[in-house]
């Protein structure tokens, strides 16, 4: 992939901060679109099995769409992407209060996580690095935070993230990217002729405002058995909730370096997703808060279950449940996060 980055402006924040895209292109026709704000997926055009490219991620033409409200669409979520309850917890005898931006609860970092800042960014051979360092009691949390997010498109048509982070003192971490798919085309107004398999025996049930409650529950028998593929249409308006359709943590059956744990089909373009990641779990969103208020690209209307998001992750609110995999990083140690989507197509 030499040689095939380029570099353009794609505006300035109200502070005067210049944000960059970077747009990322393979021998197959495959591109992956990243701006500096919130290093952020801005696009993934891929071609479906007759050769016609359809961008397939939700979002945005320009800045100010990034800029203003939105349901962070294809950031870097962080320090802590999902919920933590109560906007609180201890860590080493000491306990953190930070804000409760989601109903009772934090979500994904706080009112400015990780995705509402300009990183730094380079081109670093076939790759774009972007990183940020989060100040000491930023949103309440402790330790100055050093993250990277590298990104890279194969010839192989996967997109490729490593994500690194170290600390200054102990601290909950758990970064994700947040992009909404749509393999029809981000424009099509529902996922409901999508086909989704989650490699995962468990999941973490949820109270009503969508928090973990604690309890590891088999997904046999139950709406949350994706394990041999299910078509959205027959199941996302049947799964219970203040808006019916999935936003649920599943937990990886084998968990490994590059282990794959869930895969979208969309049979009428012939378009497929892998997703592979070293992570213990992965949150599966159907999008179900999209109301069409949003004007994304081209100006198409998100409507609920417009696109679907496969967050990989530690289970959500780790800090405060320590029979879950740990979020805890602490001096000396590095973090690293690996995720790829592998765009099969035919």
């Amino acid at each position: 992939m030499s040689g095939k980055i380029s570099v353009e402006d794609f505006g300035t924040t109200p502070e005067g901060q210049a944000v960059q895209r970077f747009v990322l292109r393979n021998n197959n026709n495959v591109c992956l679109k990243l701006i500096s704000y919130g290093a952020t997926i801005q696009a993934i055009e891929v071609p479906d099995k007759d050769g016609k490219v359809a961008d397939v991620t939700l979002g945005f033409d320009t800045l100010d769409g990034y800029l203003g409200k939105h349901p962070y669409m294809g950031v870097v979520a962080g320090r802590v992407a999902n919920r933590i309850a109560k906007g609180t917890f201890s860590l080493d005898g000491q306990e953190y209060k930070l804000a409760c931006n989601n109903g009772p609860n934090h979500l994904h970092g706080g009112l400015k996580g990780f995705s509402h800042y300009v990183w730094d960014s380079s081109v670093e051979g076939d790759s774009v690095k972007f990183t940020y360092v989060s100040a000491d009691g930023e949103e309440g949390y402790p330790g100055e935070v050093t993250a990277q997010v590298t990104y890279k498109l194969t010839n192989d048509n996967e997109v490729d993230i490593q994500y690194q982070a170290t600390t200054t003192k102990a601290t909950p971490i758990n970064l994700t990217n947040h992009a909404y798919f749509n393999l029809a085309g981000h424009s099509e107004p529902t996922i409901y002729d999508h086909i989704i398999t989650i490699i995962a025996d468990k999941y973490t049930p949820t109270d009503d405002d969508a928090l973990t409650t604690g309890e590891i529950g088999p997904v046999e028998g139950t709406l949350w058995d994706l394990r041999e593929g299910v078509r959205m249409g027959d199941r996302v308006n049947s799964v219970p909730g203040k808006a019916p359709g999935y936003d649920q943590n599943f937990c990886i059956t084998q968990p490994g370096d590059n282990q794959l744990c869930a895969r979208a089909q969309h049979p009428a373009s012939g378009r497929t997703m892998e997703v592979r990641t070293n992570q213990p779990g992965v949150q599966f969103y159907t999008a179900s808060y999209l109301d069409g208020t949003l004007a994304g690209k081209g100006g198409a209307k998100y409507n609920k279950h417009a696109g679907f998001c496969l967050e990989t992750q530690v289970y959500p609110d780790a800090i405060n449940k320590p029979h879950f995999p740990s979020s805890v990083l602490r001096p000396g140690e590095t973090y690293h996060h690996h995720t790829s989507y592998k765009f099969v197509l035919g």
